[in-house]
């Protein structure tokens, strides 16, 4: 389940307003993933540029097969204060289902359902605005293919829209598991290096973090980036971040 906090001292304290994401979906005991047997999370939230609307992008990981992925839900701005109740989730092309207990579309489904050993699946997408390219960037995990979650790489996609939740383009690989030097190498996101930018604000630069490590920068653009050499992650379609090493 995803609660909601709020904390009026800059993160000294926070009060607790209550669960706002759940699923309806009885969980599955035999599920051999090896950790859930369903459920919402691994999620991220971003306010929309026209501040009308707080997005939650979030994994959820039961249910029927057609449903399991990464779904989205939102909340409008003006129920902040009083998030519980006031969550819509995204299903069959309309937000129209309750955050509590509500269906879901994934806009990413899994190719292979959390219920299996093989699961192949993305999931945790760590979102941001990107001013340089004027569209909204998620960054993402893939599971794949056996039992415990090995990470198979990182991934992007784009959106220039969150409204429209079939706008996020096909995720593409930036950074292959064996290049990231660590494991399990999870929970990819972007901190902006700008003033004022943040994990949801990121400009032309911005640091990759990898479970917590940041040994990466990734330099958007709407152009294509010089082709990289042969041991280095694949040059995406564009827009291609360029991914420098430190």
């Amino acid at each position: 389940r995803i609660g909601a906090l709020v904390s009026w001292d800059g993160g000294r304290t926070f009060s607790d307003l209550g669960v706002i994401l759940s699923s309806g979906d009885t969980p599955n005991c035999d599920a051999r993933n090896g950790f859930f047997a369903a459920g919402h999370g691994d999620f991220s939230a971003i306010l929309d540029q026209n501040r009308e609307y707080f997005y939650f992008l979030f994994t959820n990981y039961g249910g029927p097969a057609s449903s399991q992925g990464v779904a989205l839900a939102r909340m409008a701005f003006a129920d902040r204060a009083n998030p519980v109740g006031n969550v819509q989730k995204y299903y069959s092309g309309e937000w129209s289902e309750p955050g509590i207990g509500g269906r879901v579309t994934p806009v990413l489904p899994a190719a292979v359902p959390w219920d299996y050993s093989n699961t192949d699946s993305h999931w945790g997408p760590a979102v941001h605005w990107n001013t340089q390219l004027g569209r909204y960037v998620i960054l993402l995990n893939r599971a794949c293919c056996s039992p415990f979650w090995p990470q198979e790489g990182i991934y992007i996609s784009y959106s220039a829209d969150l409204s429209d939740p079939g706008s996020w383009t096909s995720p593409a690989k930036i950074l292959d598991a064996k290049h990231i030097g660590f494991a399990p190498g999870y929970y990819p996101q972007v901190f902006g290096t700008g003033p004022g930018q943040t994990d949801t604000l990121v400009g032309e630069v911005g640091r990759l973090f990898v479970k917590g490590v940041s040994k990466w920068e990734l330099t958007f653009s709407l152009e294509e980036p010089e082709p990289p050499g042969a041991d280095e992650p694949g040059s995406l379609s564009p827009p291609a971040p360029e991914l420098v090493s430190w």
